[in-house]
């Protein structure tokens, strides 16, 4: 007899399941059910339709429903929803339009995905350009709001992934937009100071931003926000995160566990036999830490399908968890993570590393700098996660990370790793062997580094801050203030300008220059530490944030 499988979602997990099951097994009879009208599209393309830089709607279907159908005898039953589980008789009960039937099943597949928060702010019924965006339907609202109406600016609520894809494509519209984040910073995956290139980015390009806010009501199209401003809000996007689709279970008395996920083990087996879920409703370890998470993100989705199609078919296969690695582009720049950040990292013992280089040799032409940011435990040396910023090189460097993350990797083997190069590619020495280097001379106290956090109390206790950078770098962009100016080239001849009963800081615009400085000096009989992040993250706070953190002179 064949095996009844039934599928709820029909999108990334739920049609990666379907598919390989098929494969594996020519003889079952496999029912995906989807309450939206489209299986197998791609819902991370959707900002990109709204503002027409992907110009067919049609790219969007992944698959389309009739070669789903036909190359793969599935029974897809869209504009369908499952309402009810039913354990005991192992049925689901489904309805369409007004129609209600039972369906039997051998194994029950939960591919529900996630849904989007929604906002309880006074007004936002009332408000004829509010929406989320979360499938098709989401989206074409969306676009024929732009079309009939014509709105000139936009408020976009939420400073994550999609968020800020929104953000982008709104501005290629031409809209006037605003962005709203109730957190201290956009892109929390990110560590403060690496989010804070994202928010430069954005103002860059125009877009106001307020953090630490949040909209207490909307009224006339405006948003009035909790600080008192108010700000035009012609259209309202809200993307301030998803929750777990996970209420059919909750009623149906399967485990649910963090924000509502579905509980699963190893083999994505529920706390009833013969129900899995998988994808965004379900939480998984981390790869890290070990500990249950939600990861609402297409690439764990789909391996997830695929891999319980092979469990469930007998092969000898166990989910091992997920880093939540994801890449973001806004306007110029890219942005990307792997693993967990230091806020995250709270309770570990943690050494972080920052890199500044260009993402091939700078004589090549088109030579992009990327900011990459690497954390690790100094005991173990185990990479815990790292964040890059860049206009070019930033996937290939964040996808070796993860790799090496994955493969169990030290953080000083990234030291011989053996990457290709040719000038227009990388350099001899990759920004990610310099990790290894660098995290080394960390480990082996080579380099005695001061965090970046420690500066203004490091110079209100009388330690010396000198700039090794030479004059015309400073003349341009200007330095931290109270800074010896001693180039490189001259310390040698300027020991005798330096205090030795008091601590040196050294800094140049990236920490490579400062480094062969600090050595200088160490050797010389000084106390010396290397600014973590040097000049130019201290320059990054000085764009964004004002004279808050460090005074700068010019």
């Amino acid at each position: 007899m064949s095996q009844k499988i039934v599928i709820v979602g029909g999108v990334a997990a739920g049609m990666s399941f379907a598919t390989r099951y098929r494969r594996l097994n020519e003889t079952a009879e496999i029912t995906v059910i989807e309450k939206g009208p489209y299986v197998s599209f791609a819902n991370c393309g959707l900002p990109y339709h709204i503002s027409e830089v992907i110009s067919d709607r049609d790219e969007l279907l992944v698959v389309d429903e009739i070669d789903l159908k036909q190359h793969f005898n599935l029974n897809i039953l869209t504009n369908h929803e499952v309402i009810k589980i039913e354990p005991n008789q192992q049925e689901v009960i489904i309805k369409n339009l007004n129609q209600e039937f039972n369906l039997s099943y051998d194994k029950l597949i939960l591919a529900t995905g996630a849904k989007p928060i929604q906002l309880d702010i006074p007004g936002l019924k009332d408000h004829p350009g509010a929406f989320t965006l979360r499938d098709i339907p989401d989206m074409d609202k969306i676009i024929n709001y732009l079309k009939q109406h014509r709105p000139q600016s936009a408020v976009v609520i939420g400073g994550g992934f999609i968020g800020l894809e929104m953000v982008e494509n709104l501005k290629h519209l031409d809209l006037t937009v605003s962005l709203v984040e109730m957190a201290p910073q956009v892109l929390l995956p990110f560590d403060e100071e690496m989010a804070l290139f994202a928010e430069l980015t954005l103002k860059e390009h125009g877009v106001t931003i307020f953090t630490n806010n949040h909209v207490v009501k909307l009224a006339d199209k405006k948003a009035y926000l909790n600080n008192g401003e108010v700000i035009d809000a012609d259209l309202l996007i809200m993307a301030v995160g998803v929750l777990p689709e996970s209420n059919l279970a909750q009623e149906a008395g399967i485990k649910t566990g963090f924000k509502n996920g579905i509980v699963v083990d190893e083999k994505f087996q529920t706390s009833h036999k013969n129900i899995y879920a998988i994808g965004d409703v379900a939480l998984v370890s981390h790869r890290i830490t070990q500990e249950p998470v939600l990861i609402p993100l297409a690439s764990p989705a789909n391996r997830q399908g695929r891999q319980l199609a092979d469990i469930l078919s007998g092969h000898q296969k166990v989910y091992r968890g997920s880093l939540g690695t994801s890449i973001l582009k806004l306007f110029n720049n890219t942005f990307a993570s792997t693993g967990l950040n230091q806020r995250q990292l709270q309770d570990y013992e943690t050494k972080a590393v920052y890199l500044f280089a260009n993402h091939h040799v700078s004589y090549y032409p088109g030579a992009k700098e990327i900011a990459l940011k690497v954390i690790f435990n100094p005991e173990t040396e185990t990479i815990y996660g790292a964040q890059a910023v860049g206009e070019a090189g930033v996937d290939k460097r964040i996808d070796v990370l993860a790799t090496a993350i994955i493969a169990g990797m030290k953080v000083t083997d990234l030291q011989e790793l053996e990457l290709a190069y040719a000038p227009p590619f990388g350099a001899a020495k990759d920004i990610i062997n310099y990790v290894g280097y660098v995290a080394e001379n960390v480990l082996n106290e080579t380099t005695k580094q001061l965090p970046f956090q420690d500066l203004k109390s490091a110079l209100k206790n009388g330690y010396q801050l000198v700039d090794t950078r030479k004059p015309a770098e400073i003349l341009k962009t200007g330095q931290i203030e109270n800074s010896l100016e001693i180039p490189l080239g001259k310390l040698r001849e300027n020991l005798h300008n330096l205090d030795k009963t008091k601590p040196v800081i050294v800094y140049c615009y990236s920490g490579g220059r400062s480094f062969n400085a600090e050595r200088l000096l160490r050797q010389a009989g000084f106390e010396v530490y290397n600014l973590a992040g040097s000049f130019a993250l201290q320059l990054l706070f000085n764009l964004t944030k004002g004279s808050d953190e460090i005074e700068m002179q010019s």
